[in-house]
């Protein structure tokens, strides 16, 4: 069904496809017809961060960028959804076109650039939530935000999510909005993390409730920059990490038609990237803080190295485009059994 379905949506401009398949799967929840795509996917809770998650596999932010149609993608048999980026303000995002598909590689550039609604607007939405599973809100900065008070806006929009997320995260590493990857590094990053973490703590006080906090990190960076990222984590208590955001390395899709556009890649040719990340963070952090893996899952053997390279959960988003919910089911069942297979190994 979801081919021909794909079929469809891949007719249309990127960005407007996206936007019809997030009101269909909104429209559809909401009208009880979720079951007719969902597939069975195996009961395998996991704990991370705290939380049980009723299986491994989560929507990664980005999709639903303004939590228009979470409960649909929850019916679809994710275990968590992770909905946003949200800024402060309202902003448009960069300019259209801004979207591009390169299928001969499973692969999509973006260049969307927080395009979003506001947080006050997320939050309105969030209140609806009829999902009963692990519910994240990825937060950032508003573009025009400068690089030294971006603490600021993440700060603000805790505050206002934290009520209803059950994981936020910090989006330090999207290539589309200017400065925002230097957060990653240095001072920049000890400041932030600095005061993400005394609002996570003073909203817990304040809240009678510990709302567990994630940053999600980019894959372009060379073994001293992820020990570092690593250490910075540990010394501020994080309670996870989310790896990898898109990159900006586009030499595998260099020939092919839109391989040349700006923005963030997604998809397959990311895959051995973010997994390199993951294992060497894996070896940093040890049982410390709980890895989520993220890029180039297209089927279960791809959800499984990142399970093998030492992730506790992994999300979705360009495999699901092209995949359909057939992919969370394979994913599903691949690391259940790679769960089971590194039980027995002992």
């Amino acid at each position: 069904m979801y081919s021909t379905l794909r079929k469809a949506l891949f007719a249309l401009d990127p960005e407007r496809a996206h936007h019809l398949s997030i009101d269909a799967i909104g429209a559809a929840e909401r009208l009880g017809l979720m079951s007719l795509y969902r597939r069975s996917v195996p009961d395998d809770p996991v704990e991370l961060m705290g939380l049980t998650l009723p299986n491994p596999i989560g929507l990664a932010a980005g999709l639903d960028k303004n939590a228009q149609a979470f409960n649909g993608f929850g019916a679809l048999g994710f275990g968590f959804v992770e909905v946003g980026t949200v800024t402060p303000r309202p902003q448009p995002g960069n300019p259209l076109p801004r979207m591009f598909r390169l299928e001969e590689a499973d692969a999509i550039i973006n260049r969307m650039g927080f395009n979003n609604h506001g947080v006050d607007y997320l939050v309105q939405r969030v209140k609806k939530r009829r999902y009963n599973g692990v519910l994240g809100i990825n937060v950032g900065k508003n573009f025009d935000t400068p690089v030294e008070k971006a603490a600021d806006d993440y700060c603000l929009c805790m505050e206002k999510v934290y009520g209803y997320a059950d994981y936020i995260t910090a989006n330090v590493s999207s290539p589309n909005t200017k400065g925002l990857r230097d957060l990653q590094f240095g001072e920049s990053l000890n400041r932030l993390l600095c005061s993400i973490k005394e609002k996570q703590l003073a909203l817990a006080q304040k809240n009678d409730r510990y709302v567990p906090v994630a940053v999600k990190i980019a894959p372009d960076m060379e073994g001293d920059a992820v020990a570092q990222i690593a250490e910075a984590l540990c010394e501020y208590d994080i309670d996870g990490v989310i790896a990898t955001n898109t990159t900006i390395d586009k030499s595998s899709v260099a020939n092919q038609p839109h391989g040349g556009e700006e923005g963030g890649l997604s998809g397959k040719p990311l895959q051995e990237q973010s997994t390199r990340v993951i294992a060497q963070l894996s070896t940093e952090l040890g049982k410390q803080i709980p890895i989520i893996g993220v890029g180039g899952i297209f089927d279960g053997d791809s959800a499984a190295e990142k399970i093998r390279a030492g992730a506790t959960a992994v999300q979705v988003y360009t495999g699901f485009i092209y995949k359909g919910p057939q992919l969370i089911h394979e994913a599903a069942e691949a690391i259940s059994l790679e769960r089971r297979r590194s039980s027995s190994d002992g």
